[in-house]
């Protein structure tokens, strides 16, 4: 089973090794999406977690433990088809290539898989045509 994250760790939990305990302790396999982390000061990071769903579970009921918030990542990025224009802006954002114009059609081509909601696309689009789920 596959899992998104979203991990809030105060000053006092930055120094835990997340993902590696993930593995070992867990047999969670923890792929990094986004991080934002440094030395004394509050840090944010989106993982995927890969592993059996009771294996899931206790790996985020460890997580509360040690005091990181986590949060499952249920948004989503929509993308409004009648209101595309298919210009290509959110492209130039988009830093996963979730966003990328099919070379021989001019389309725009979004790959659900590869995005991770950095809603960077959002306010790139001239036409509103891309929004986020909850």
């Amino acid at each position: 089973m596959k899992k998104r994250v979203n991990l809030t760790f105060p000053k006092s939990t930055i120094h835990v090794p997340v993902a590696y305990r993930l593995a070992k302790d867990f047999n969670v396999a923890a792929n990094i999406i986004r991080a934002q982390v440094a030395p004394n000061q509050m840090g944010k990071m989106v993982l995927e977690l890969l592993g059996d769903i009771d294996q899931i579970e206790s790996a985020v009921e460890w997580m509360r433990s040690q005091d990181i918030e986590v949060s499952l990542h249920g948004r989503e990025i929509a993308i409004d088809r009648d209101l595309c224009v298919d210009c290509g802006l959110c492209t130039g954002v988009c830093p996963s290539g979730a966003l990328q114009l099919e070379p021989q059609t001019f389309k725009l081509n979004f790959a659900r898989s590869r995005c991770i909601v950095c809603e960077q696309c959002i306010p790139a689009c001239p036409v509103d045509a891309i929004s986020i789920n909850l």
